[in-house]
């Protein structure tokens, strides 16, 4: 067969990984140097590793099945599944383990809807989803939670998706959905009294800053994967932590 997308055109690359030909070629030089020790058994790839990457971001951005992703790259069903179960995990956005003292974090939880319903349950979008905490930093996006159920409370969630003990003692805010959890959250607004004047102002800032991560949303979930996620397992994570590091990538320019 002959392949229709390859990365060998730069005018494939914008659309569906979002990066400058650039940006894309320093993803392609990171994973090589990670994948450079690796013992691979039996017979090589059938594709240079610039167009497996592509065909991941591919799968990620349309969601299109097996069926249909394998004869835009030229190869068989099973090779594109393989392509995509041996690539997602090195894609992975990896978890800022330091920060400045000064820094300020962002976090809120989203859902991603999933066919697989081992790892989701329903949520309040009626479907089957996952929830995942996303801390970000302005922008670029640092920790990413492991999955949970749809239907867990952002509270309870926080600190069992690991997100809590990744960012340690960061100062962060988060919306009202954390309450008693120790996060920077809005002033809560009596029964029956006006919150002062103080408070108010407070809140209007810290919900315009807040907005940033909803803005994240809204990129990341660009990627349709993220939107009905076919994967089972581990594959919902590492689509998650993929787009994310994409994004921090198509913000870094």
């Amino acid at each position: 067969m002959t392949a229709v997308i390859t990365a060998s055109g730069p005018s494939w690359i914008g659309p569906f990984t979002g990066l400058s030909p650039r940006c894309f070629g320093k993803l392609v030089t990171a994973v090589r140097r990670e994948t450079a020790t690796e013992l691979q058994p039996g017979r090589p790839w059938g594709l240079p590793l610039e167009d497996r990457i592509l065909l991941v971001t591919v799968y990620w951005r349309t969601d299109l099945k097996m069926r249909q992703i394998a004869p835009l790259f030229g190869i068989s069903k099973s090779a594109a599944d393989r392509v995509i179960d041996h690539l997602g995990p090195l894609l992975a956005l990896q978890p800022r383990k330091r920060f400045r003292k000064d820094t300020v974090l962002i976090v809120d939880g989203t859902l991603v809807p999933t066919r697989d319903h081992t790892v989701s349950e329903q949520s309040k979008n009626y479907r089957y989803s996952t929830a995942r905490q996303v801390v970000i930093d302005t922008h670029p996006v640092v920790v990413v939670g492991q999955p949970l159920p749809g239907n867990r409370h952002d509270s309870r969630g926080w600190g069992e998706s690991g997100a809590k003990a990744a960012i340690g003692i960061t100062m962060t805010i988060a919306d009202g959905g954390y309450q008693g959890t120790g996060l920077v959250i809005p002033h809560r607004r009596g029964k029956s009294e006006e919150p002062p004047a103080w408070k108010a102002e407070h809140n209007r800032s810290h919900k315009q800053i807040r907005a940033r991560v909803e803005h994240t949303f809204v990129r990341m979930k660009g990627w349709k994967i993220l939107r009905d996620c076919r994967l089972k397992g581990d594959g919902v994570h590492h689509a998650m932590l993929g787009a994310a590091r994409l994004h921090n990538l198509a913000l870094a320019g």
